[in-house]
């Protein structure tokens, strides 16, 4: 059986022991008949995972897990060091918390995305109300998780990140390089979009998921396909996810967000797009 969601786990190097952390403190348990094991993702060189936490406990867990998983784990303890971090170690994936000593996490995200830094972001905090995670998409989050938590969870959303992060770097190789609809210009290999000539700021996932509607003209789309082609899982993990970055897209690139003409609602089954 996996872990509960309340909890986390990771299996010890020798495979008979599991580790539990519930609000921050780590405990050893006997592992469960039949229980999941932290197993490392197949990949042609080790990915790099930042961690900003400012707990040493759940950093500490979070650290030993990951590396059992086969991924290299930076850790950084405040928001600063996390924005250097991020600048100079060229992370694959940055797991943030939000409430962070000297400069917080909301702030470190609007950072880096201001400074073009594209590294997917899943934000890992106890801040789980709506308003908090709608902030922290529109700021460029790619996943949003919240505190206590499943670690096989955590990695299959890591994992999920970086194999959509392949797939749209891969996809930029081919296809048509410029899209147009309305007064808009998408470059799918420069990964840029523009409006009346003008640079649009679109967050990693909203580009995918942009990219996503526009190689399936006017085909409807269901959320939970656009959630596996985009993020990767399914639409019983976060139901709003899809709802939320195409709100963000409409606001940016339509006239009217209100009365849409190109990025479609469906009603009860998903979206489509119109050129």
């Amino acid at each position: 059986m996996a872990p509960d969601i309340a909890s986390e786990t990771k299996s010890s190097p020798r495979g008979d022991r599991m580790r539990t952390v519930h609000h921050g403190a780590w405990t050893d348990s006997a592992r469960p008949s039949g229980a999941l094991e932290l197993r490392p993702p197949v990949a042609d060189t080790m990915k790099r995972v930042l961690v900003v936490e400012d707990n040493p406990d759940l950093a500490f867990g979070l650290r030993n897990s990951l590396e059992i998983a086969g991924y290299e784990v930076i850790v950084a303890s405040d928001g600063l060091a996390g924005v250097q971090q991020a600048r100079t170690t060229d992370p694959d994936v940055l797991v943030l918390d939000l409430m962070l000593p000297g400069m917080d996490g909301y702030h470190v995200l609007r950072t880096l995305r201001d400074e073009g830094v594209a590294v997917p972001v899943l934000i890992l905090t106890a801040r789980g109300e709506e308003a908090d995670k709608v902030l922290g998409f529109r700021l460029g989050a790619d996943d949003y998780v919240t505190k206590p938590f499943g670690v096989l969870e955590l990695l299959a959303r890591i994992e999920a990140l970086l194999r959509r992060s392949k797939h749209w770097r891969e996809a930029a190789n081919g296809g048509a390089a410029l899209e147009r609809f309305g007064d808009v210009e998408v470059d799918v290999h420069a990964r840029t979009v523009r409006r009346r000539g003008e640079r649009v700021e679109l967050t990693p996932k909203e580009f995918d998921l942009l990219v996503a509607l526009l190689h399936r003209q006017g085909r409807v789309t269901s959320r939970n396909e656009l959630l596996r082609a985009v993020w990767g899982y399914s639409a019983s993990v976060v139901s709003r996810t899809v709802d939320t970055h195409v709100a963000e897209l409409r606001r940016k690139l339509e006239h009217d967000a209100a009365d849409p003409r190109h990025i479609l609602t469906v009603w009860k089954v998903g979206y489509k797009f119109q050129p």
